[in-house]
């Protein structure tokens, strides 16, 4: 599963509905900024870290209902943007090409979709690389 396309697909999703205007928005624009927003230092998604940067925010709770097949909590505009910091989250926005409100709704929206379905049906043991990937996972989240 290639986490950054997921992710894409989601967020376009989320910024689609309805509005014709972000329907011009190009996926690889959208791509190449998520990768600098949530990836890591070669720009790449780990779940991992991105279910720690909720869970050392104050958001364990939060970030855990994403993991698995249960039901998953909201994330709140307002726990983005202090997470992932007003800055980042406006620099984002403005490579995509859209407003703040879209991009931050677009995110909220997407995180806990993409860490759901990231981690759904084991699969998550693919994606972190088997036991030895998960164990660096947990370090990560304790």
């Amino acid at each position: 599963m290639d986490l950054m396309k997921v992710a894409t697909d989601l967020f376009m999703s989320q910024i689609s509905g309805g509005n014709s205007a972000n329907a011009n928005v190009d996926q690889g624009v959208v791509m190449t900024a998520l990768g600098a927003l949530l990836g890591g230092a070669d720009g790449k998604l780990d779940l991992g870290d991105l279910v720690s940067k909720f869970s050392s925010g104050g958001l364990m709770s939060m970030a855990t209902s994403w993991l698995g097949d249960g039901e998953n909590e909201g994330l709140d505009i307002g726990d983005l943007v202090s997470v992932l910091g007003k800055d980042k989250v406006g620099a984002f926005a403005s490579s995509v090409g859209v407003d703040s409100d879209t991009a931050t709704s677009g995110l909220a929206g997407m995180i806990p979709k993409l860490i759901d379905q990231g981690s759904s049906g084991g699969s998550i043991m693919d994606m972190v690389g088997g036991a030895e990937g998960v164990g660096g996972m947990l370090k990560k989240l304790f």
